[in-house]
């Protein structure tokens, strides 16, 4: 009798563990999407911030900074992206491939920099059709021009193609295994520049970029896998916007305040890229006693950050002391001096 009883516990165990590895499977199959791998905005924002492709493409790979979750070839392994560029006249397109094995490469994005009819200098970050559906394209305006402007029109300037390739990667790189979706994006927050713009469009600046973008397109794995294109993973959905768009519809939620210019939410910052601390409980600095106050001279001079650099001249002593007979404070009960 007691063998009947563990067999039928064991069996109804074994039942709920199948049925709650089903559940979550399902769960993540329909909240999840290859393109949530790779945040074109953080893309966007670590563009303006490197000082030419070469560093740009090692801010993409960099295992600190983790801006990219991609795993396409599912060996476990995050796919290095390599980055290739061309250019004709007043456009350039930038190319970012996954590496995904011996002579096989799969665009993910281009990035389109073109001189508009007022001398100016336009950015368009372009998801590529397999990987985020037609005419996805996030198009930022930076806060301040970005340096690496003048590596595409500088006397200096050379294109740029990655000499990295499958099992030849640089001396940095070290592959990561990816985090479930909702990690990431959550994680890559942290890396996009809520001060500048993100603006999401459907039509290229320069038609020219078209033509370029097919001088260095790569698409191995689309070609491999025609099912897994974005319209087969998405019914429903012309593209990456419009799949995020019927995400909150479904969920009811709605825009955070602290979302950047676009209406995208993002974590409320401290001026930097990193998310602000949290403020401190109400209730518990109500209660608090209120410190001493300080004497004037340790008031004056402590106001200001001690990390703030001064300029050729050291940073000013408060009034000292007579040595001979230092002044005492009292002491109160329950305070400080």
């Amino acid at each position: 009798m007691k063998k009947i009883i563990l067999f039928a516990t064991m069996f109804l165990a074994l039942i709920t563990v199948t049925l709650f590895a089903q559940d979550v499977t399902t769960v993540e199959a329909k909240d999840s999407d290859i393109s949530d791998n790779l945040d074109l905005e953080a893309v966007a924002s670590v563009f303006g911030e490197s000082k030419d492709l070469e560093e740009f493409e090692k801010k993409l790979n960099d295992p600190e900074l983790k801006l990219t979750n991609l795993d396409l070839n599912e060996d476990g392994e995050v796919d290095y992206l390599r980055v290739v560029e061309t250019s004709d006249k007043d456009a350039h397109v930038v190319a970012i491939q996954a590496v995904i094995g011996k002579d096989q490469y799969q665009d993910v994005a281009t990035i389109d920099v073109v001189k508009d009819d007022k001398g100016e200098t336009q950015v368009q970050v372009v998801g590529d059709v397999y990987m985020y559906g037609p005419n996805y394209i996030v198009q930022p305006v930076y806060v301040h021009p970005p340096i690496i402007f003048t590596f595409f029109w500088g006397p200096l300037y050379h294109p740029w193609r990655s000499p990295f390739y499958w099992g030849y990667y640089p001396h940095y790189y070290h592959p990561w295994h990816p985090y479930p979706p909702y990690t990431y994006r959550r994680n890559v927050n942290v890396h996009i520049n809520v001060n500048n713009t993100y603006r999401n469009t459907n039509v290229r600046i320069n038609k020219n970029t078209v033509n370029l973008q097919k001088n260095v397109s790569r698409n191995d794995f689309a070609k491999s896998h025609p099912d897994k294109s974005f319209q087969k993973r998405n019914k429903g959905a012309s593209n990456k916007h419009a799949l995020d768009k019927n995400r909150v519809n479904k969920r009811g939620g709605s825009k955070a305040k602290t979302g950047n210019k676009n209406g995208k939410a993002r974590p409320a910052t401290n001026g930097t890229n990193k998310p602000a601390a949290k403020p401190a409980n109400k209730k518990a600095t109500t209660k608090t006693a209120k410190p001493a106050k300080k004497p004037s001279s340790s008031v004056k001079h402590t106001s200001k950050p001690a990390a703030r650099k001064q300029v050729s001249t050291p940073a000013r002593k408060p009034a000292s002391r007579p040595a001979s007979r230092p002044a005492k404070q009292p002491v109160k009960r329950g305070g400080r001096r």
